[in-house]
């Protein structure tokens, strides 16, 4: 397992987060959908493990040369409506 950092931006709010989570040594070499998918089950798992959170993705993109993906889209939660978001994913810094 390897860690990654993800910096994920609300677009409401103007709120800024940062998470680490642990995925697979190769997470970065799959396709942006994948990497996104990583982090949200993260979400879903241990930031918020008893309130559904869904997303829908707007658009993903991997930056091969400097390892990042780049992701735009909506969290829904309940009945709010969604808050759009910007979402960066890389390698952690040690």
């Amino acid at each position: 397992m390897a860690t990654y950092a993800a910096r994920m931006m609300d677009a409401v709010s103007g709120g800024e987060g940062r998470y680490d989570f642990e995925a697979e040594e190769d997470l970065l070499s799959r396709t942006p959908v994948r990497v996104v998918r990583a982090f949200m089950d993260h979400v879903d798992r241990d930031i918020f493990p008893r309130v559904p959170v869904d997303y829908e993705l707007n658009a993903a993109f991997a930056n091969r040369e400097h390892q990042v993906v780049t992701a735009m889209g909506s969290l829904i939660h309940d009945d709010d409506p969604p808050t759009p978001f910007l979402l960066m994913i890389s390698a952690a810094r040690r």
